[in-house]
């Protein structure tokens, strides 16, 4: 598998998700980050991702995990399928792994590594065994990594997603929001969290880290 492929030991994702986010990003010299995302859903008119000196992640979020835009599943294939030639790696929701089944197997074939993803900004409580049963089903669908962001309002919500890390079938990348996101987020790249995803622009969520503040802070760690 080629170097733009490779996966990392703990990467600073900076989330290209507007205009005003690509020219930040266009400026950044070589190791400025480890990865940028292309948030396809933010920027649905593009005809493909630019080139860069960092490697793309490639993610059309589906409305209920913060997807902008009201796309259909029709309308977010499309957009995956155009722009999956600029992508090192493709993130599909595990509740679009049915439906988006053709992107998985054309990233496949194009060997592009998968994210499977889950986000929840409701504050709702999650088992560290149904956060284990989640990693499993990314497992099963081929993934090469899990990703997981979730509230993290209390300590107890930052312990369950400590818990994953002994138990995971797959690397992860989890981070925190909310109120303890900020803190959360370090201790998750400190035990292991494979990508850490920080704003170029303006934060999408509470508790998000600038991506150049959070590359620093993980340096000096």
């Amino acid at each position: 598998m080629g170097q733009k492929n490779k996966l990392p030991a703990s990467a600073v994702v900076g989330i290209v998700d507007s205009p005003e986010a690509w020219r930040v990003a266009a400026r950044l010299g070589p190791g400025a980050l480890g990865a940028l995302e292309w948030r396809a859903d933010c920027r649905p008119d593009a005809a493909a991702i630019p080139p860069s000196l960092f490697p793309w992640i490639l993610t059309v979020r589906h409305p209920r995990e913060g997807g902008r835009g009201g796309l259909s599943t029709g309308e977010r294939q499309s957009l995956f399928l155009r722009l999956l030639p600029g992508a090192a790696f493709v993130d599909v929701e595990l509740r679009s792994l049915g439906e988006l089944r053709r992107i998985r197997e054309e990233a496949a074939d194009r060997k592009i590594r998968l994210i499977v993803s889950f986000h929840d900004f409701s504050g709702a409580s999650f088992t560290p065994a149904k956060l284990r049963g989640m990693a499993l089903r990314a497992a099963d669908a081929g993934a090469d990594v899990f990703k997981i962001a979730i509230q993290t309002a209390t300590p107890r919500d930052v312990a369950r997603l400590l818990e994953l890390f002994s138990d995971s079938p797959l690397p992860l990348a989890v981070m925190g929001m909310g109120p303890l996101g900020f803190s959360s987020r370090l201790l998750f790249a400190a035990c292991g969290s494979v990508f850490n995803y920080g704003w170029l622009h303006r934060a999408n969520v509470p508790g998000q880290w600038p991506a150049l503040e959070l590359q620093k802070m993980l340096e000096r760690r």
